[in-house]
């Protein structure tokens, strides 16, 4: 599931250049030779991603230099005029000082100077441009890291430097290198002998450097409990304590270890019982995750926890280890990959724990066996996880760890569990479908899974897919837009950079803890439309015009859907009106504009109308992609769309109107709009593969539903056999009375008729209703035609005084016989009485 792809090589990046410079030691021929894994070693990368190495030089030198990712360069920072053993190096970033550590031993362990006692580890700051002074800044007898600090990379080089030393008595200094640029080129310490230093850390037992944040975490104990502290480092001015949180546990461990501060080949850094395995993950959108392993109390199982400061979470999980033939470890490994935290133990299992999202642990994988190797990595090496990368110590090289998309989309097509499938849809969504191929490859995945999950993954699909959308936009999106349907939707200091998104993340937890419904909540739609539809049925004014606004709204989106469609699509959607989904999509930016007012009060009033309008155009194009790819991946085409056709019915045109129903039961769950002429395709797609009955049957369940633009083109492409007009009157019998008003007088038969007329008769019913109950009315006398019911008569000249009076409602569409419908409706009334035989 998870790969590693090389970032940095030191046997391709570094020894061609070593050789090529007649850098390494010289054979008997005067060549230069090579250099085994002892003699090249990678000691610390910095923040702008240079690896900073050493290797053993002609003469018994010991070398330092450093390699640029960036233009792929290597250059020599400084040559000790003799063997060294360096524990420590880090560089500035204008590269013009160099701090190391070097151990003082002879060849056979001795110390240098043997009749009095020295430092068994000296600090030293050095002039690298050009090389010049050196000046000692600590002689103990502990090891000592140093590490630079970098301001930011658009910075301009700044005249004072930043180095943290840690020593392993747990004390970390902060000193302030002031430098002069003398003759133009050369850069010199200022007052080396008077270097301003504070302490910023003791007493600790644990400490990490987070590289690209320039933050300093460590843990200390206060009252038997271990307490993360977090300095923030800035390049302009001084350093902050901005962070203090207890862990929750007491410290066990009596060996400090020192996380991202490089490695040092002459100490055991591998894992061991006596020191703390804790790693602290953030990222740039606010997220910061503290994971560790709890001491080992049982030989066959591992306990490890994460906990997630921007929610407020802890989780802790406890696995029992299987048989093995991979050498067995102490601890786990933590890796950082974005919006995952990979757990892993080699040859045991590899958990991928969603940070984003810890709550629902479906949103999680845990894979053992075979799901659970990674390439390349070797069980037998120490690797070290460093804020962002991995480093093979022995090797030399360096990873970045990331999801493999040919791994994870075979795991997830040949996953039997539910919740496997779940994840890894979710996974995928986040992390590879910018990548057109994947997306294809996700959907017709769906096409072939059965509908007997516990996970409507379709609709999966569509809220993870709009939820990344959104995010990518703006970050502030993340805790109001659903990610997935199974939640419970019934559900600043003057900081910058990840600070503000940190804090802000945990203010947005501390509120919505207190509010209900953080959520957008689509499903109210439903109540809302129906309320609607059924004050537009009294004429209410008001709501008149929030109809006609909500349709605007509708024209709006749709109008961008249209401009974004730029490739060839086959199937013809948005090319109708459906009064219904317009409702719905109008309705919907109303309602999501209305909630995001209320949580983003800062962002103003046109950036939420317009996140609220792409959220919605990406509703409908994600739907529309859905059903466009399931047609080409099933090679259909529009002229099955023809009701007149006598072509059989192929086998994909049953998989594609499942599939289409699958679709549309994913929105109708949570009201969701669809692309106006989804229903007629739909419903035309299950004229062709359904039985009539079973066709009347989805009908009446309200699975397929007969749109305005179905019912026209059923009267005007099949015929008048007896057949056609049997079933035409069955699905005319089903459609709603919006649709059949619009429609009846396409049709030429007495179900048609009669409706029509009994529609006329309403309507010249209502309008006498408005007039003046005391209006008298001229008895025509009595003709050969009326009947000799006098209820009868007295209705039928009403009728005739007020179509006298109102113009025909007909005209505009075609003539009718005023006559004619006045008859039928005479017809009907004596039917009607049991009087058609008098």
């Amino acid at each position: 599931m998870l790969e590693l792809n090389a970032l940095f090589d030191i046997q391709n990046d570094v020894v061609p250049w070593l050789l090529e410079c007649r850098l390494t030691p010289l054979n008997e021929n005067g060549e230069s030779t090579s250099l085994s894994e002892t003699e090249l070693q990678v000691i610390n990368v910095e923040k702008n991603g240079s690896v900073l190495y050493t290797w053993k030089g002609k003469k018994g030198t010991t070398c330092i230099g450093i390699y640029d990712p960036h233009n792929k360069q290597n250059k020599l920072l400084y040559i000790f005029d003799r063997e060294v053993s360096l524990i420590s190096c880090s560089v500035n970033m204008e590269r013009t000082l160099l701090a190391v550590s070097i151990l003082q031993f002879t060849q056979r362990g001795l110390p240098i100077e043997t009749f009095r006692p020295v430092a068994r580890c000296l600090t030293l700051l050095i002039e690298i441009h050009p090389v010049n002074n050196t000046k000692v800044l600590k002689a103990v007898d502990s090891h000592v890291r140093v590490q630079f600090l970098y301001p930011a990379s658009d910075m301009k080089p700044f005249p004072e430097s930043h180095l943290l030393v840690v020593s392993e008595d747990s004390c970390i200094e902060h000193i302030h290198i002031s430098v002069v640029v003398e003759e133009g080129y050369r850069v010199m310490v200022q007052n080396p002998d008077r270097l301003p230093k504070d302490i910023v850390a003791e007493d600790f037992l644990w400490a990490q450097w987070d590289t690209q944040g320039q933050r300093l975490f460590y843990i200390v104990e206060k009252e038997r409990n271990a307490v993360l502290m977090c300095i923030q480092f800035y390049p302009d001015r001084n350093h902050e304590m901005l962070l203090s949180f207890p862990l929750g546990f007491s410290l066990t461990a009596t060996r400090l270890r020192l996380v991202n501060f490089g490695y040092n080949h002459f100490q055991e850094e591998e894992e061991s019982s006596e020191s703390l395995n804790l790693q602290v993950f953030t990222n740039h959108t606010g997220t910061m995750s503290v994971c560790y392993s709890h001491p080992v109390q049982n030989e066959q199982e591992f306990t490890y926890s994460v906990i997630f400061l921007h929610h407020g979470w802890r989780k802790t999980f406890t696995v029992s280890l299987e048989a093995s033939e991979c050498a067995r470890i102490s601890e786990p490994t933590f890796i950082n990959i974005g919006y995952y935290i990979a757990v892993y133990m080699p040859g045991y299992f590899l958990h991928l724990i969603n940070a984003q999202h810890p709550n629902l642990a479906c949103h999680s994988l845990f894979l053992s066996g075979k799901d659970a190797k990674v390439k390349p990595w070797n069980h037998h090496r120490y690797i070290l996880s460093l804020s962002d990368s991995l480093l093979d110590c022995q090797l030399g090289k360096m990873y970045e760890a990331d999801l493999d998309p040919l791994l994870l989309m075979l795991f997830m097509r040949g996953s039997k569990l539910d919740c496997h499938q779940f994840a890894a849809l979710h996974c995928a969504v986040l992390y590879l479908q910018s990548n057109s191929e994947t997306e294809m490859q996700i959907i017709h995945w769906l096409c072939g899974l059965s509908v007997s999950g516990s996970f409507d993954l379709i609709l999966e699909f569509i809220l993870g897919t709009l939820y990344r959308k959104a995010i990518s936009e703006t970050n502030t999106m993340d805790k109001l837009l659903p990610y997935s349907s199974l939640l419970n939707w019934d559900g600043i200091r003057n900081l910058k950079g990840f600070w503000e998104e940190l804090n802000r993340n945990v203010e947005s937890m501390k509120n919505l803890e207190s509010l209900h419904n953080p959520r957008y909540n689509n499903s109210s739609l439903r109540v809302i439309k129906t309320k609607l539809f059924s004050e537009m049925n009294v004429e209410d004014q008001r709501a008149i015009k929030h109809f006609r606004n909500i349709l605007e709204n509708a024209k709006k989106i749709l109008s961008k859907v249209d401009t974004r469609c730029s490739e060839q699509q086959v199937v013809p959607l948005f090319q109708e009106e459906d009064c219904q989904q317009m409702v719905l999509i109008g309705l919907m930016v109303e309602k999501l504009k209305e909630h995001l007012l209320k949580y983003l009060h800062r962002v103003g009033k046109k950036m939420i109308d317009l996140i609220a309008n792409n959220y919605v155009v990406n509703l409908l194009e994600c739907i529309r992609q859905i059903v466009d790819k399931i047609w080409k991946k099933y090679g259909l085409n529009t002229h099955i769309l023809c009701l007149s056709s006598r072509e059989k019915v192929q086998s994909a045109e049953f998989v594609v109107f499942h599939m289409m129903s699958r679709v549309l039961e994913a929105a109708e769950r949570l009201c969701l709009p669809l692309p106006p002429g989804y229903h007629t395709i739909h419903i035309i797609l299950g004229v062709r593969c359904l039985p009539l009955h079973t066709l009347l049957h989805y009908i009446d369940h309200g699975v397929l539903h007969p749109t305005e633009l179905f019912v026209t083109r059923l009267f005007k492409e099949l015929d008048h056999s007896e057949t056609s007009e049997r079933f035409k009157f069955s699905i005319v019998t089903r459609i709603p009375e919006s649709v059949g008003q619009k429609i009846y007088h396409l049709w030429d038969h007495p179900v048609s008729s009669s409706c029509i007329a009994r529609n006329y008769v309403e309507t010249l019913l209502r309008k006498l209703c408005t007039q003046q109950k005391s209006k008298d009315f001229f008895i025509r006398e009595q003709t050969q035609f009326e009947s000799e019911f006098l209820p009868l008569t007295y209705l039928a000249r009403i009728l005739t005084e007020m179509e006298d009076q109102a113009l025909n409602p007909f005209e505009e569409q075609e003539n009718v016989d005023a006559k004619f419908v006045e008859e039928v409706a005479l017809k009907q009334t004596l039917i009607l009485l049991g009087l058609e035989n008098n």
